[in-house]
């Protein structure tokens, strides 16, 4: 089971995240919170390992509750997907930013992933997190450039894939591979980078291939 927590300030949203969650039979919520501080205690206290944090919680927000909880997977929940909030989460390794608009199902994808140690990112949200990079600056995009050269070309190919948003599934498709090998490959990519997730990762790409 993934053990879920939920923390929104609403507990009308808190018990209609919790009747989906745990709709899905793999799904445990284990803690739920109504502020930032009392979610990073609930999340420590229970082996969290997964926390769907609403971003604007009192007390302490959802980025700054996501900044401590180093080793617990964070879904960022929100009603709305400004530039400045998606810039923080993914500065932040956060593994996922769902919409509070998102469907019953998206919401299930969203904790899966971050579970499997993936990215999620609401479509509604992706390509403006693509776009945060663009333009880059010349500083940032040499950064990129230098560390994107550690790559050989096949860890090279599969992240072009990544940053196309494919799944493991279907970049092993693309590459004639296995998804293991690929799920391999991926975190190999990952660490060489020194980049949280995907996403981090896709930004990095952008980053060194934007003009500028």
């Amino acid at each position: 089971m993934i053990r879920t927590l939920i923390a929104d300030d609403e507990p009308l949203i808190v018990s209609g995240i919790r009747t989906v969650l745990e709709s899905a039979g793999d799904i445990e919520v284990a803690a739920v919170a109504h502020d930032g501080r009392e979610a990073v205690l609930a999340a420590r206290r229970h082996r969290i390992d997964v926390a769907l944090l609403d971003i604007a919680m009192p007390v302490m927000d959802g980025l700054a509750a996501a900044a401590e909880l180093a080793g617990t997977r964070v879904v960022l929940l929100t009603a709305f997907g400004g530039a400045d909030n998606v810039r923080g989460a993914v500065r932040r390794g956060v593994s996922g930013f769902v919409l509070k608009t998102c469907t019953p199902d998206e919401l299930i994808r969203a904790v899966r992933a971050a579970h499997a140690g993936h990215a999620y990112l609401s479509p509604a949200v992706a390509r403006q997190v693509l776009d945060l990079a663009a333009p880059g600056d010349d500083e940032r995009g040499r950064d990129a450039a230098r560390r994107l050269a550690a790559l050989t070309a096949r860890e090279a190919d599969i992240l072009a894939l990544v940053a196309q948003g494919l799944s493991n599934a279907q970049v092993a498709r693309r590459v004639h591979m296995t998804e293991a090998s690929v799920k391999t490959y991926v975190s190999r990519v990952l660490a060489k980078l020194g980049c949280a997730n995907r996403v981090q990762a896709a930004l990095l790409l952008r980053d060194a291939t934007s003009p500028r």
